[in-house]
């Protein structure tokens, strides 16, 4: 008698989640979904084929993106991300062009989250944008080429790990190098010595919130991006391009506030710091640690700017030196599994909820300038703008995102639609470029 011998199936390996995923996992939103947004523009066209079979392939390079979330039970004390051989669902698809496909498509990724059921969650949207009649606004992306629209939910990776993707799949379908560029050099000499200690702002007290503006009657997030030019820096100066965008935020929420009426308060902006290297070695996931840095309600004028981007550097880089958890040891702690995972979702809500008055006024991403010349080949081109934007739910309603390709600064200013309106969008936006044009005039 022969006896047939059935191949062992293996349990598909398991990832618990990390304290940033399990902690976004917990907070869930269905109204203000937490999606990572990023927009490619290429100056040519893209082979829908070949560009699905790039990017598939780069999937498969990076397996850690190959996930969705595995069954659990009540009592489980961990999520876990499911490893999967390849992607449950297409990944790429492309928009029919239209006069409105760039808006309905930034409008997609701000309120349609790739499911956490499905992998990967990440999607790739190509849109090819009518040409726009007239003059083109300026600040405004070009409506010709084609844009590439990747969603992404937060709970799994975050942006700079997507792009890393990207960068894998335009390297596969033009056939050009995308390796990452070498980071800027920074000064060695007095102006890059250990800072000195300096008085900063308390954090026990409940920092400013960005004033109301007029809020829109539909939920979910409102968008903005724009082009500017890069910030002068002077050479040798103490301070970096990232604390005149430091400095320009918080002057703007400074005016902002002022003109609503606001009584001056003490302001904290959370910066994601990313110390993870951009080769094809980055791990992939959200691989950033947030810190606080802090401003005094008197420091928020144009007085003295020079003084104000000195102290501004000594904090970022007082701050970026300190070992730290990516959220906190609270968040550490919170989500040891002793508990099971659903009664540690339920305390780790209300302490989110008790916690609103303490939460930082905005978030401040600078992505930096952009490491990978995202090169699709000679029939699609280079990439000549990139923008992000990071979820802006409440309490903080509102959160800056840059980055910076080919000389160029690319501004992305995203808002709850329970705070500000889309007027009050191109406001900030005007009010930034003026206060981050004050940076540049510090002597």
């Amino acid at each position: 008698m022969t006896t047939v011998e059935h191949p062992v199936r293996r349990r598909p390996e398991r990832i618990p989640f990390p304290v940033v995923d399990e902690v976004s996992r917990h907070c869930l939103q269905e109204e203000e979904p937490e999606t990572v947004h990023i927009e490619v523009h290429l100056p040519g066209h893209l082979d829908p084929s070949r560009l699905r079979k790039a990017f598939t392939e780069a999937l498969h390079r990076h397996p850690r993106i190959l996930m969705h979330e595995a069954p659990g039970h009540w009592y489980s004390r961990r999520y876990e991300w499911e490893l999967t051989p390849d992607p449950e669902v297409e990944v790429v698809s492309f928009a029919p062009p239209g006069k409105n496909a760039l808006r309905d498509a930034r409008a997609r990724t701000l309120s349609q989250a790739p499911p956490l059921t499905l992998s990967p969650p990440i999607r790739l949207e190509v849109v090819t944008p009518a040409p726009a009649a007239g003059t083109p606004t300026p600040g405004q992306p070009p409506a010709e080429g084609t844009v590439l629209f990747l969603t992404i939910n937060h709970t799994a990776l975050d942006g700079p790990a997507c792009l890393r993707i990207l960068a894998t799949a335009a390297e596969l379908y033009g056939g050009k190098d995308n390796s990452p560029t070498a980071p800027p050099i920074r000064a060695t000499g007095p102006a890059a010595a250990a800072p000195e200690p300096i008085e900063t702002p308390s954090t026990w007290v409940p920092p400013a919130r960005v004033a109301p503006g007029t809020p829109e009657p539909s939920p979910g997030n409102g968008l903005l991006v724009t082009e500017l030019p890069l910030p002068h820096r002077p050479k040798g100066s103490p301070y970096t391009v990232n604390d005149q965008l430091m400095v320009a935020t918080a002057l703007t929420i400074a005016h902002w506030n002022r003109e609503h009426g606001a009584r001056p308060r003490p302001m904290r902006i959370t910066m994601p710091v990313d110390d993870r290297p951009r080769d094809t070695t980055m791990p992939i996931g959200n691989g950033t640690r947030l810190v606080e840095v802090p401003f005094g309600p008197d420091e928020l004028t144009d007085s003295d700017l020079p003084a104000l981007l000195r102290r501004t550097a000594q904090r970022t880089r007082a701050l970026k030196s300190l070992p730290r958890p990516q959220l906190g040891h609270g968040a550490a702690l919170l989500t040891a599994p002793v508990l099971p995972v659903s009664w540690r979702a339920a305390v780790t809500r209300a302490l989110r909820r008790a916690a609103i008055p303490w939460t930082s006024t905005t978030l401040l991403s600078n992505i930096g300038r952009i490491p990978y010349a995202l090169d699709f080949g000679d029939e699609a081109g280079r990439a000549r703008a990139v923008w992000f934007s990071a979820p802006a739910r409440m309490p903080r309603g509102l959160t800056v995102t840059t980055a910076s390709t080919a000389g160029r600064l690319h501004l992305a200013l995203r808002w709850s639609r329970d705070l500000l309106g889309h007027g009050d969008g191109a406001h900030l936006r005007d009010l930034f470029e003026h206060c981050l044009h004050a940076t540049e005039e510090a002597p």
